[in-house]
């Protein structure tokens, strides 16, 4: 058996639903994106696909969340976006969606703007995120394209896993990532990893695939680029 099928075999579960279908469970769930994974990724996607991605890993959004802006939600002059439907925590006594407005970067803004522009999409019109399935598809298919040998690792959740370490690498504090990704703060000591794991060329690729979207206000290791 080859080394990366054993990897697979180890990390990944199939299980047979009572309707016969077979999905996967993934036992590890903590694997991210290095920007230079990012970069190969992004540029492989179909221009269609790219919309969703780019939406995904400069706001740490859910797909869901994303699935629901708006053009109407995007506040172009304080670049900002309103994720009006969000997870509902039932857990925590939660009985409605607790909308949360988070930053984006100049330079998502004008991606934003043309990606408008060239749908012809009005306020009420909803941006083309696509569908969960549909999405982990694409992703999935992207990854064995571009030889990411852990392709299986993936979900896209990752992407939110991601934009949570990267924020953290450029020394975010954890409350202020903890309010944009809608976490709570055991959440995010238990899941996102040490900054100190990124080079200095890791986190120069991270600022190109980010922009400033801190660094419009904000000094610190962001703004070092």
């Amino acid at each position: 058996m080859l080394l990366q099928d054993k990897m697979k075999n180890d990390t990944v579960k199939e299980t047979i639903r009572e309707n016969g279908v077979v999905y996967s469970n993934r036992t590890n769930r903590d694997r991210f994106f290095y920007p230079e994974e990012w970069m190969r990724f992004f540029d492989k996607l179909k221009t269609n696909q790219k919309i969703t991605f780019d939406t995904l890993i400069n706001t740490g959004a859910r797909i869901n969340e994303a699935r629901h802006i708006k053009v109407a939600d995007i506040d172009f002059d304080r670049q900002s976006i309103i994720l009006r439907v969000t997870k509902v925590k039932a857990k925590k006594g939660e009985r409605n969606p607790r909308p949360r407005t988070i930053s984006i970067s100049s330079q998502f803004a004008r991606r934003l703007r043309a990606h408008i522009k060239t749908r012809l999409l009005g306020n009420d019109d909803y941006l083309g995120i696509l569908s969960t399935p549909a999405a982990n598809i694409a992703l999935k298919k992207t990854l064995q394209r571009v030889e990411i040998l852990d392709w299986y690792m993936f979900s896209i959740h990752n992407i939110r896993k991601t934009h949570g370490n990267w924020l953290k690498s450029f020394g975010i504090d954890g409350a202020e990532i903890c309010l944009r990704l809608g976490h709570d703060y055991n959440t995010f000591v238990r899941s996102y990893g040490s900054p100190d794991i990124f080079s200095f060329k890791d986190m120069q690729d991270m600022k190109i695939i980010l922009g400033d979207v801190y660094g419009k206000s904000r000094r610190g290791v962001i703004n070092k680029f």
